[in-house]
């Protein structure tokens, strides 16, 4: 401990003196670029501040000298991480956080569920519209159930400072691996491309009540569809607007929805928001190595209808969180899947989580 201490003190007088001279560097500037020099270089104090803060643990448990096996430390708990620094990272909110355009990133969870137990397996779908579907009797309860969701930047600093414009594609897919009768096919697919507008709002909105914060706004135009023909056809259009807080290792995310309305004769499902719901509310919550998420579909019209949905995971190994991690979900209500639109059930899960970057 005795040699910790001065380290860290010259560490401290390090950080303080180069903040000092970089804030020198802007006396010379005009009055509006000095502020604008000023507001760059206490923004990137204040990350380098965050990112000291997040090694200050493994500094703690330094040695004297002597080697550490790595062993020794699996059931020591993991620093814990601000939701907000994760959401600048993923987002790219601040200039310090900017990749560049077209670099591929994950979006939505990934994952694959190979044990995906549902109460109620719908055998039969069918909408207002669109009925007549062959009765599948040989469906089993247990399929598989797998998601990959990619994103990348097409527009960075897109009409508003740090606002960045985005391209979106998730796939998810039910898929009857247990079935051997009918050789395994896939129950579902659904196919979902979006842009998002991502509107940093930190610098704005930093003090909220009870020590939250809002870290950004998102505009959005989704079409999602499960590409196949009558009578199993289902789609929709919508825009969206949604909004992400956070709060110490707790965000919530509140998205509105809002219909694009079709012709009768080309509307799969005229009543599907009316199952779904046009609001989804969302919590996180990440303490140390864990993550959880509690996501709740629902209109203010009817609470009986929507859905819930929680995600649980766990890396499978304790010393790389970002890789693969076993993943636990649980789901009730409807509109687990399009065609499920209108299909109440109870599902569990469980499998990995593939990736994240």
């Amino acid at each position: 401990m005795h040699k910790i201490l001065p380290l860290m003190l010259s560490v401290m007088s390090a950080t303080v003196f180069g903040a000092e001279t970089e804030l020198e560097s802007c006396l010379a500037l005009a009055d509006t670029e000095r502020l604008a020099c000023y507001d760059e270089k206490v923004k990137a104090a204040q990350k380098r501040r965050l990112q000291a803060e997040r090694q200050e643990p493994a500094i703690a448990t330094m040695n004297t000298g002597e080697s550490q096996d790595p062993q020794q430390n699996t059931g020591a708990e993991a620093a814990l991480i601000p939701v907000a620094t994760i959401l600048q990272s993923l987002w790219e909110l601040d200039d310090s956080d900017k990749r560049g355009t077209f670099r591929v990133r994950t979006y939505q969870p990934n994952f694959i569920l190979p044990v995906h137990y549902s109460s109620s397996i719908n055998r039969q779908p069918q909408s207002p519209t669109r009925s007549g579907a062959e009765f599948q009797d040989n469906y089993k309860d247990i399929e598989a159930k797998l998601q990959v969701s990619l994103r990348a930047k097409v527009l960075e600093d897109f009409l508003l400072p740090n606002a960045d414009l985005w391209f979106a594609y998730t796939q998810t897919s039910m898929w009857q691996l247990w079935n051997s009768e009918d050789s395994a096919p896939f129950r579902s697919t659904d196919y979902q491309p979006e842009v998002v507008y991502v509107i940093p709002t930190l610098d704005y909105l930093h003090k909220l009540p009870f020590g939250w914060s809002m870290q950004m706004l998102q505009l959005g135009f989704v079409h999602q569809s499960n590409g196949q023909s009558e009578p199993l056809s289902r789609s929709w259009n919508r825009v969206y607007a949604a909004a992400a807080f956070e709060r110490e290792q707790v965000g919530f995310q509140i998205k509105l929805n809002k219909r694009i309305t079709e012709s009768p004769s080309e509307d799969d499902n005229p009543d599907l928001t009316s199952y779904l719901g046009t609001t989804e509310l969302q919590l996180n919550w990440l303490p140390g190595r864990s993550t959880a998420s509690l996501t709740r579909k629902m209109s203010w019209r009817d609470f009986s209808r929507g859905s819930w949905q929680l995600d649980l995971t766990y890396p499978i190994n304790k010393q790389q969180p970002d890789g693969l991690r076993l993943h636990l979900q649980l789901f009730s209500g409807y509109a687990e899947t399009l065609l499920d639109y209108n299909h109440r059930q109870n599902s569990i899960g469980l499998g990995v989580m593939l990736f994240n970057f």
